[in-house]
């Protein structure tokens, strides 16, 4: 698998990975998160040009389909937050999931970020949200932990209605990939 940034014309295609891998919400009764709108083209633009979007590609001789050769796998977003790599979105095409795509595209983030932590925000009863996260060494961050750009991510979060269903906050100390398993 081949990790880079995205070229400008391959952003459409960021917004098509995101739309199917919102499906998976649909049967969890999350329908309102399967419809979302995925990032813009302006927003996915700016995280592109401020080398703060990554994505996962297949390798020539690797794709399980001649037409997924050299296409986006997977992406992921990030940006500073008080000192840390902030995951703001990573999304794998289902056809593509539970080959640990998203696993590398968050390791090359920590990478991309510096020797800095990595925190993102999402919803905590979601099988591959929350413990997924868990299984790669994030924790669950207590009120008290949060610095002043999470509080602020998590209002603007609750201001869109994502806390109809529970969120939390996690971190994984630079260095601190979990096992995977």
């Amino acid at each position: 698998m081949l990790i880079h940034a995205p070229s400008l014309a391959e952003l459409p295609t960021l917004r098509s990975i995101e739309l199917a891998s919102g499906t998976a919400f649909r049967g969890l009764g999350m329908a309102a998160i399967a419809d979302a709108e995925p990032p813009s083209l302006a927003q996915l633009t700016a995280f592109q040009r401020a080398g703060r979007a990554l994505v996962a590609y297949e390798e020539p001789g690797e794709a399980a389909a001649p037409h997924s050769t050299g296409q986006p796998l997977g992406f992921l977003l990030w940006e500073p937050v008080d000192g840390c790599t902030h995951i703001e979105q990573v999304s794998v095409h289902p056809q593509h999931a539970h080959r640990r795509i998203g696993r590398a595209l968050i390791d090359r983030a920590e990478r991309a970020g510096g020797p800095a932590p990595l925190t993102l925000t999402t919803f905590a009863e979601v099988p591959w949200n929350a413990p997924y996260y868990a299984r790669l060494g994030f924790r669950t961050l207590t009120d008290t932990e949060l610095t002043p750009g999470l509080r602020a991510i998590r209002a603007h979060e609750a201001a869109l209605g994502l806390d109809h269903w529970p969120r939390v906050c996690m971190r994984r100390e630079a260095g601190g990939a979990g096992s995977g398993t």
